[in-house]
């Protein structure tokens, strides 16, 4: 790693680690901490860890990172910034690097003198880290000399101890997470890239690196390196490469406000759906807050006005709202809050009242300023605006007739839903089913107590392409939002999704594993994320994960989930090497399984495996179904051809 040169800059050092608590309930409530102890717990906690780096960088210290992961699926985070503090901590009596790796709430973002905004807010950090992997080593260099400690699930095993000398600075952080802590412990390549991309263009000018050694090829592992100069502008274009554009460059938006300086990016595509990410201190607020309010209504406020003053509203003989102003529009928001307060369940709300004026200020200044120096580009996002009012309207009509439909008692409901007896959402599950010969299967094996089936017919509307009144009119649609029951109405002039009628909290979608099973997920996901988001967010969207393989030997019945599984199962069956003598059927459709089988392996909740489908990432996922899905062929062909050597292929 290059040295950077620290200049002009507080000392830092023990005196500016600040102890809240200590780390004792860790490892007994992990979730409490990281969120959970599934994928994205296990993730969560690269994420702490390079959190600490981007804090040296956002303090001007650090600019180089390097995340690998290590072939033990282990990972280290390695930064050039000023190293964690090594000397004595007056109160702890110990070594500040141990006080920061051993100690819950302890570390420089407390002391506003170390860092005037963070990315780590909450301060578990690396002693999180620590507490939950077997095994963990923190090098650090500095004052021209190495240190190191290592620790045991957070017991350090030796003191601080000098090892050498160095002419780097900065430190690395090397751990395994535990096992017997987290349901899966093989870190995602794609997710851990997507992060670091996100943080990249957030944080323009630091050179992120990322490498895998448990992937080798040609001798090279593999690897991505992340560097923008253009921040969050280049984040809007990446953001929209797949996507044809309506004006040539985006505009961008950079100001102070009440001691909150404000980044904005956005620009205008040919697109139906809208697409606002935001962030504060370089965390994801997924959920929006106070600092995207700010932003709708300067946009609103200042493209109407602008619209007013020009004319073009004259002839408009219907209401804009603020949906209109926002179709086609893809933003990407980032404020820095020195005390940031969070809302909602999941704590990625921001709720500081004082942001949402700040954001709003800086925000309706320069957009107004853009609007008149570009009247040609600005005429386009008019247009643009009256034409989504309009569509909006017919979709308003579409929708209410889809609503007509929807009705409790059941008169309503389409005529191919299996419906289940109880009523009680919160138990119930809705199968969204391919084809009617699997969707036959499924009504005579479910549990007719709480599991619905509704067979879909061929491959529903591809809605990417589609304008949104149109996806009212595709029969298939309308049976899923009547069987669903939720509502769609509009809040301050927003689209809003009513989920108050919901009838099932488990919406699992069952396909065949084969390519037209998983286009047919793909265009049910895709109608998902962009018009019932919410439905994910709330956790109510599963796959089902049906066997691609029954293996039998005289009365030994046994199904395999994919090809590794399959492997390990004959061997378990008849020995390695006797794997021939196996009975084996592979299922290409559901259709080919009984109502029997299908229930013991895909439906029976004792037996089943389901993917619950979340969000870690809302740009990245934009980005993704834009690709696949849209009218743009040269990204999606270069995505296939730079991901196809990963693609794994079962035989």
């Amino acid at each position: 790693m290059s040295e950077k040169k620290e200049g002009n800059q507080k000392d830092y050092s023990a005196g500016n680690i600040q102890v809240l608590e200590g780390l004792e309930a860790v490892r007994k409530r992990p979730a409490m901490y990281i969120g959970d102890v599934g994928i994205k717990g296990l993730h969560h906690l690269i994420w702490e860890v390079v959190d600490n780096s981007i804090d040296e960088a956002l303090a001007g210290h650090c600019d180089t990172i390097k995340v690998s992961v290590h072939e033990d699926n282990s990972v280290s985070v390695e930064d050039n910034g000023r190293g964690i503090p090594i000397d004595m901590h007056e109160k702890e009596k110990k070594s500040a690097l141990e006080v920061v790796m051993t100690v819950l709430h302890a570390g420089g973002k407390f002391d506003k003198d170390t860092y005037k905004v963070s990315g780590g807010l909450h301060g578990v950090g690396v002693s999180c880290v620590n507490a939950l992997s077997t095994d963990l080593k923190a090098v650090v260099h500095k004052n021209g000399k190495m240190y190191e400690q290592e620790y045991k699930i957070g017991v350090p095993q030796y003191p601080v101890r000098e090892i050498g000398t160095t002419d780097k600075r900065g430190t690395t952080i090397h751990f395994k997470p535990d096992n017997s802590i987290f349901q899966i412990t093989e870190f995602k390549y794609e997710t851990i890239a997507n992060r670091l991309r996100e943080m990249a263009f957030l944080n323009a000018g630091i050179r992120i690196f990322l490498i895998d050694h448990r992937e080798v090829e040609d001798g090279q592992p593999r690897s991505d390196e992340f560097f923008s100069e253009g921040g969050l502008v280049e984040f809007v274009q990446y953001l929209d490469e797949t996507k044809e554009k309506i004006i040539d460059y985006p505009i961008y938006i950079e100001g102070e406000r009440n001691n909150v300086p404000v980044q904005v990016a956005m620009s205008y595509n040919s697109s139906y759906s809208e697409n606002v990410v935001s962030y504060v201190n370089t965390i994801n607020t997924y959920e929006g807050g106070t600092h995207v309010s700010g932003f709708r209504m300067a946009l609103t406020r200042t493209l109407k006005s602008y619209a007013d003053k020009s004319g073009m509203l004259d002839k408009v003989k219907f209401d804009i709202a603020g949906d209109d102003f926002r179709e086609g529009l893809t933003a990407v928001i980032s404020v820095k809050v020195a005390e940031p307060q969070f809302e909602g369940q999941t704590k990625t709300k921001l709720g500081n009242s004082d942001v949402s004026g700040a954001v709003n200020a800086a925000v309706s200044e320069t957009l107004q300023t853009w609007l008149e120096e570009h009247p040609k580009e600005a005429k386009i996002i008019v247009g643009k605006v009256i034409l989504a009012a309009q569509a909006r309207h017919a979709a308003r009509k579409a929708r209410e007739m889809v609503q007509r439909k929807n009705v409790l008692g059941g008169g309503g409901l389409p005529g191919k839903l299996a419906d289940c007896a109880n009523s009680d959402p919160t138990v119930c599950e809705l199968y969204l089913v391919e084809g009617d010969s699997a969707g036959g299967s499924a009504k005579q094996g479910r549990d007719r107590d709480f599991q619905a089936i509704l067979p879909l017919k061929g491959k529903i509307l591809n809605v990417e392409k589609a304008h949104e009144h149109k996806i009212y009119d595709n029969d298939e649609i309308k049976n899923i939002l009547t069987a669903l029951g939720v509502k769609f109405g509009t809040v301050n002039g927003d689209r809003e999704l009513d989920l108050s009628s919901l009838r099932y909290h488990k919406i699992i979608i069952m396909t065949d594993a084969d390519i037209d099973g998983s286009h047919i997920r793909t265009l049910i996901l895709t109608l998902f994320f962009r018009y019932l988001r919410s439905l994910i967010e709330n956790g109510y969207v599963y796959i089902a994960q049906p066997p691609l393989y029954l293996l039998k030997k005289g009365k030994d019945e046994r199904y395999a989930y994919d090809e590794d599984e399959r492997k390990r199962l004959a061997i378990e069956m008849v020995g390695e090497g006797k794997e021939d003598s196996i009975n084996l059927q592979r299922y290409k459709g559901l259709g080919e399984m009984n109502p029997e089988q299908l229930w013991t392996t895909t439906m029976d909740p004792n037996t089943r495996t389901l993917k619950q489908v979340t969000i870690d990432s809302a740009a990245e996922a934009d980005h993704l179904f834009s690709m696949l899905m849209g009218d743009e062929v040269p990204p999606r062909r270069d995505f296939i051809e730079k991901n196809a050597k990963y693609a794994k292929i079962d035989t």
